[in-house]
């Protein structure tokens, strides 16, 4: 068993028992029953008490007369993520904001934490991320479905179902051919000529990839160039997709 942190102890002394009990009622066995909470759920927990405490304070502060320091830290914050969730979602991103700055608070505070003598960053455990990207990823496609209903599935394979697979192909080729590093590193976009040359490619091949990345929502045309949108970039830089 790995040494306690003093607040893993404080948990387990008074809340161990209410612990195993919860673990027992879904059918779970705890590794240590003497030490049922874990430091990384001790820290998860420390992090929500020390956020609910901050948002009770920041709502008991308000005053639009003499707003206080955590209440500008509070208001740059959401200000700072509005601006994000405004320039990715667009129109209807201020439903989000709530969730979105919790979960940026909560990552962040849970990063911060390793530094303080005698506490661990929750998030250096694989679990917690993890945890938080199973959590963000069914609360994005559930407000998906909820506002598009069955259109939002249909946005994921194309105009036409059977053309999926290869529109995935299509992806595929624009990465590893360098056709959207290409395009993502020309600020003004590219023409079709112009990414042929680049990229060593027949014009007629890379006007056929462009255009299906373009169905794709990899990229955007304007004016006969090519511009590498949000969701190409993502598909760059993601580290799993690379692989």
């Amino acid at each position: 068993m790995h040494e306690q942190l003093i607040f893993t102890a404080f948990l387990n002394k008074y809340f161990g028992g209410i612990a195993i009990a919860l673990l027992h009622m879904v059918g779970l066995q705890p590794a240590h029953a003497d030490a049922p909470i874990t430091n990384p759920v001790a820290m998860e927990i420390l992090v929500v008490l020390i956020l609910l405490v901050f948002f009770v304070a920041v709502r008991a502060s308000l005053s639009v007369d003499k707003p206080g320091g955590l209440q500008h830290l509070a208001e740059a914050t959401e200000e700072f993520i509005a601006d994000q969730a405004h320039g990715v979602m667009g129109h209807g991103y201020e439903r989000y904001i709530p969730y979105a700055v919790v979960i940026g608070f909560f990552i962040l505070l849970g990063n911060l934490l390793g530094l303080v003598p005698g506490f661990e960053s929750p998030t250096a455990n694989p679990t917690v991320p993890l945890g938080c990207a199973l959590l963000t990823f069914i609360y994005y496609h559930f407000h998906g479905l909820r506002v598009h209903r069955h259109h939002y599935i249909k946005q994921f394979v194309g105009p036409v179902w059977a053309l999926a697979p290869l529109m995935f192909q299509a992806a595929r080729l624009l990465r590893d051919l360098g056709i959207l590093s290409a395009l993502q590193a020309a600020d003004s976009g590219l023409t079709s000529e112009e990414v042929a040359r680049q990229v060593d490619v027949t014009p007629y091949g890379v006007t056929v990839l462009l255009e299906a990345g373009r169905a794709a929502g990899l990229l955007r045309a304007s004016d006969d160039r090519y511009f590498l949108t949000e969701v190409g970039d993502c598909l760059l830089a993601d580290e799993l997709a690379s692989s």
